[in-house]
């Protein structure tokens, strides 16, 4: 039977992951609005409803690792030009997994479309809900394969004491399924506040949108 992409996320929440057999696994898209590549352990997916055998071409084309092509920036400049979509960065891809108890700290939600945040999340992902606490937004909303994506806020008065890793937590306890985050890996503080709340590295991810967005605050779409 045929994975789809949202096959291979679910299982990777799971801790199932594809072979590490420095092989590409090529899947059709979910949706229009995400194309782009998942590294795991080498093992690439790429997503997209291109031809696979241009896929495959690209690929071979690239001078480099085998292992590291797929999130080769020729491959990815090339991958652009083909379907004239545009991409941020290479983002760590983190999954966490729902946790029955109360959030750490007291939320309200919000339905205020007008803030940065919520904003920001319902540009590229859909049935976005969002919470606010004292300093900080967190929202969740189905992005990539729909998946429950977080995204997080901490306003610049309220940074340095915890809040972001009690925000990225609460997403676990507001959510009856895993929870993904994608952050920059330059965005240490953002990185280590998403480890200690119990989030899991589980690979690399590129994704390549129709139309330009701006980066989120907490990390490239975190």
């Amino acid at each position: 039977m045929t994975q789809t992409l949202r096959d291979l996320l679910d299982a990777a929440a799971r801790g199932v992951f594809p072979p590490d057999d420095g092989g590409t696994t090529v899947v059709p898209q979910h949706a229009h609005r995400h194309a782009g590549v998942i590294a795991f352990t080498a093992h690439a997916v790429v997503f997209t409803d291109e031809d696979e055998r241009w896929v495959r071409g690209a690929l071979a084309a690239v001078d480099c690792d085998p292992l590291a092509a797929a999130l080769h920036p020729r491959f990815l400049v090339d991958f652009m030009a083909r379907t004239g979509r545009v991409h941020d960065t290479v983002d760590a891809l983190l999954v966490g997994a729902p946790l029955p108890d109360r959030p750490p700290l007291a939320l309200r939600e919000i339905a205020d479309s007008g803030h940065p945040r919520v904003a920001a999340a319902r540009g590229h992902r859909d049935q976005v809900r969002a919470w606010a606490a004292d300093g900080g937004v967190v929202a969740l909303g189905r992005g990539v394969a729909g998946r429950l994506e977080v995204s997080v806020e901490v306003a610049e008065g309220a940074r340095h004491r915890g809040l972001g890793r009690d925000l990225v937590a609460a997403a676990l306890r507001l959510a009856d399924e895993p929870v993904w985050a994608q952050v920059s890996p330059g965005n240490a503080r953002s990185l280590r506040a998403f480890l200690a709340a119990g989030y899991r590295p589980v690979g690399a991810e590129a994704l390549l949108s129709a139309t330009a967005r701006s980066a989120d605050c907490s990390g490239s779409r975190s």
